[in-house]
């Protein structure tokens, strides 16, 4: 049931004006929105001119804020039910990837999935799982759902970027450390970055260091 749900949300045309070479999917975190994320787009339109950029807003709505969209509740944080919540959440994200890559007619290696708190747990499950790789994922202050099923359950292992600020009041630094090592420990390597003073968000040296990792992936 959970499949058939359709997303949406805001799109950035390739700045070449042409048609799209590369895809870049943009997950917002937990009670924003596809609009969100979407103003990353003009930040790495020049390093990817060929690119086009959507945000898709999560299938339901935030059930811990009057307004916003989640890709799966944590009223309860628990590690079991954050492993069931990615797991019903999935099939709706390979649903919109595999449409979005045909309505642009491009492949798995020619895809970018990008990531903030929540969006980047989606992307980490999602990425690691279907049976072709992307080009590259880039998470931003998440965390690894489920590390327990990794070595099962991975098909594919893209090149992965995880950023994450040292004062993180809501998901601790330590989860990137976690992160790197239980990818590793699945033969999927992980690049990464801490950067200094920063909470839950996303600053210029992080985008900078995304857009560089992005153009990495998928420049031509």
């Amino acid at each position: 049931m959970a499949a058939t749900t359709t997303l949406n949300g805001p799109r950035h045309a390739p700045a070449s004006g042409g048609p799209p070479k590369s895809l870049v999917i943009l997950l917002h975190g937990l009670g924003a929105d596809g609009n969100d994320l979407i103003g990353l787009a003009p930040h790495w339109a020049h390093l990817l001119p060929d690119a086009a950029f959507v945000s898709p807003h999560a299938p339901f709505p935030c059930d811990m804020a009057p307004m916003g969209r989640q890709w799966f509740s944590l009223r309860d944080a628990s590690p079991a039910a954050m492993a069931r919540g990615v797991e019903q959440a999935a099939p709706i994200l390979d649903a919109f990837i595999d449409a979005e890559l045909e309505n642009a007619g491009l492949t798995d290696d020619r895809l970018a999935l990008v990531g903030f708190s929540q969006g980047t747990m989606m992307s980490l499950h999602v990425s690691l799982r279907r049976t072709r790789a992307c080009a590259g994922v880039l998470g931003y202050s998440g965390m690894l759902v489920a590390p327990e099923t990794l070595k099962s359950d991975i098909h594919a292992r893209p090149p992965i970027m995880l950023i994450h600020g040292d004062r993180d009041e809501l998901i601790p630094v330590d989860a990137l450390h976690g992160a790197v090592s239980v990818l590793a420990e699945a033969g999927a390597s992980a690049q990464w970055h801490v950067c200094e003073g920063l909470g839950h968000g996303i600053d210029e040296t992080g985008l900078d260091l995304g857009g560089k990792f992005l153009k990495g992936c998928l420049g031509s």
